[in-house]
């Protein structure tokens, strides 16, 4: 115990990086962290973003982001999209260091280049992406719950008891796997479960296809609601392939931290993109217009296949959500922890109890009042990850290399902060109209 104290000390110590200096002044956003900086090879951070960009969420994006699209427009989108989402983020992780300051969160980095507006900015769409993110997971838990609930009662419970246990689960793995590069045994398990239901799901996805003579592919909904979904499936879209938290999950990375992020983003965005994408197409092209918000509730197999699918989503979900509210417990546990002891030591365990029993209690509660998430993941991908992903990264480039840049380039980037800036804003309106109207259709606490 001793020994493994030491390590953990010795981690935490590597954490704190000097403050980042400009016009030969300090800031006030300071480096120093609670969490393991400097330490995670790509590959595991690869691994890392491909199982858990490919958690449970999958299972609702043949509905989300194909449906309100149809064929041709949905494939498209999921084209360029992507191919735009990885190049955003190549460019981003290009950014990590500045003249040689290494910036270990996005809100720093917005804060020294563009002043303390921009600082909080980026710290409330971060936030807010991250906590609404966390609920979308705490639902999904809870709905696999009680997929399987419903296996084995004609009178499943409500879908409020599930969520609560959810995010007890959740709470208890934040506790004792307090940080992202603490994961690294899990990652394993992760992934024989991510590819394992991801393979029984496609099976049974083509099978129920082929036997599938009625479906149709056709767009519901009038002119101007055909409009507002499709920007809502763009949304989703963006969300089912970035974070907004690219430099927090960098700043695990061991030098050159640069390369290896877009190593692992390389990894992310070949591998891992074909595994949700190919989910999602399939799903769309067994149920058609049809298929539902949950995958598995479609399946027409036998009942241990749907448990089985059903346990594996949980499981996994609970691994692959940590990486999402990681940055959160970061903040809080640089805040409210004692840097000068270690993370195990007995204060720092009390306070890690209570940050992360706030957190998930907090989430929890808010999920089983609005248990019609997936219509968050528009809001989320429009109002705080479009900004995030799209328009800061080409502000960075401008004011960082825009005196030095061909006029070519800077064309480019402020066309992209120009554009970027008009979709969030119809992303943001269309996700809102959404939303307002299932308030109306549903109500607190329903059982969905």
């Amino acid at each position: 115990m001793e020994t493994e104290n030491k390590n953990i000390t010795i981690e935490a110590a590597l954490s704190v990086e000097p403050g980042p200096v400009k016009d030969g002044q300090v800031q006030e956003y300071t480096l120093a962290s609670a969490h393991t900086i400097d330490h995670d090879s790509w590959r595991q951070v690869g691994l890392m973003l491909v199982t858990s960009f490919n958690c449970g969420y999958i299972l609702s994006f043949s509905n989300l982001m194909l449906v309100p699209l149809g064929w041709t427009w949905g494939i498209i989108s999921l084209v360029v999209v992507g191919l735009y989402t990885a190049y955003a983020n190549w460019l981003l992780a290009g950014f990590h260091f500045i003249n040689g300051q290494r910036f270990i969160r996005y809100r720093d980095l917005m804060g020294f280049l563009f002043g303390r507006k921009l600082f909080y900015i980026t710290w409330v769409f971060q936030f807010l992406t991250l906590l609404l993110g966390n609920m979308g997971f705490i639902l999904l838990g809870g709905r696999a719950l009680k997929e399987i609930n419903s296996q084995f009662s004609n009178s499943p419970l409500r879908l409020q008891y599930f969520i609560v246990i959810t995010g007890a689960t959740y709470f208890i793995f934040a506790f004792l796997v307090p940080t992202m590069s603490a994961m690294t045994k899990w990652l394993g398990a992760s992934t024989i479960l991510t590819f394992a239901y991801v393979a029984i799901l496609l099976v049974l996805l083509v099978r129920d296809g082929k036997s599938n003579k009625n479906r149709d592919y056709e767009i519901s909904g009038s002119k101007v609601g055909k409009v507002f979904n499709a920007f809502g499936a763009i949304s989703v879209i963006i969300v089912c392939n970035t974070s907004g938290l690219l430099l927090e999950i960098q700043s695990t990375l061991r030098r050159p931290a640069v390369e290896n992020m877009r190593k692992a983003l390389y990894m992310q965005y070949s591998g891992g993109l074909a595994v949700y994408y190919g989910v999602s197409i399939v799903g769309y092209w067994a149920y058609g217009s049809t298929v539902s918000e949950y995958l598995p509730q479609e399946l027409s197999g036998p009942r241990w296949v749907k448990v089985l699918i059903n346990s594996g989503v949980f499981v996994q979900s609970i691994i692959s959500q940590h990486m999402f509210i990681a940055p959160i417990h970061e903040a809080l546990d640089t805040k409210f922890l004692k840097l000068d002891k270690s993370m195990h030591s007995r204060e720092n365990i009390k306070r890690l109890c209570c940050l992360r029993a706030l957190v998930f209690s907090g989430n929890t509660l808010v999920t089983a009042a609005f248990p019609f998430m997936g219509d968050f993941l528009n809001l989320l991908g429009s109002f705080a990850l479009v900004p995030l992903t799209f328009v800061f990264p080409s502000m960075i480039f401008i004011k960082v290399k825009g005196k030095s840049a061909k006029m070519g380039k800077k064309v480019w980037h402020w066309t992209n902060i120009i554009l970027f800036s008009l979709l969030a804003v119809a992303t943001t309106i269309s996700a809102v109209r959404i939303i307002v109207e299932n308030v109306r259709k549903y109500h607190f606490f329903a059982d969905t």
